[in-house]
């Protein structure tokens, strides 16, 4: 009778290689995981900050209060001044980096704020000065910082455009903040000026 022999060391081989192939998908499996991980969460962050600077856009602009034409001539309106407020649910709202784009038959003029102490308005700047304002934010760093704050923008039409708005004339401002929020206004000069000092616009 033939008796079965059995090589331990051919056992032992085996155990071995199985250890390998398990020990390889394990780490495979690890690195993919990995992978994964970092994915979901760069995903994640892009993600939120996308949220972000959509919801910024939305909130954070300005409101208008109410819109007036002064220094009335023959000629039309000289000045428009625009007082605005944060509009609800905005942050801190700095004018200071806030661009006003002038829009009418005349052409397209973009304008920002002049550095320094003045603000004032000219042909390539818009004017700020306060209206409301209980800590100074407006008047020292250009800050709309309380829902209270109310601000005046004043615009020199002349400057602007070479001419005074005339009656019956229309122009279109909008004012874009560093987040990107936008207000569309809409100015309409009454058809007759006449005897009239201011008029809102």
């Amino acid at each position: 009778m033939l008796t079965e022999l059995t090589n331990d060391d051919d056992r032992g081989q085996v155990g071995i290689g199985t250890l390998i192939v398990f020990i390889a998908m394990v780490l495979v499996a690890a690195i993919a995981a990995g992978v994964l991980i970092n994915t979901a969460g760069f995903l994640q962050s892009s993600a939120e900050e996308t949220g972000q600077q959509s919801s910024d856009q939305v909130t954070n602009r300005l409101q208008l209060v109410n819109a007036v034409g002064e220094d009335i001539t023959d000629t039309g309106v000289g000045t428009v001044n625009l007082t605005v407020k944060r509009a609800p649910g905005a942050a801190n709202i700095d004018i200071g980096s806030t661009i006003a784009q002038w829009v009418d038959s005349s052409g397209s003029y973009d304008l920002t704020v002049e550095d320094g102490a003045e603000r004032t308005a000219d042909g390539e700047n818009f004017g700020v000065t306060q209206v409301q304002d209980d800590d100074g934010s407006i008047s020292e760093s250009q800050v709309l910082n309380d829902p209270s704050d109310r601000a005046r923008l004043q615009f020199d039409t002349s400057a602007i455009r070479g001419s005074n708005l005339a009656e019956g004339s229309t122009a279109t401002v909008r004012l874009n903040t560093q987040s990107g929020g936008t207000t569309t206004v809409r100015l309409v000069v009454p058809e007759t000026l006449s005897g009239n000092s201011a008029v809102s616009l």
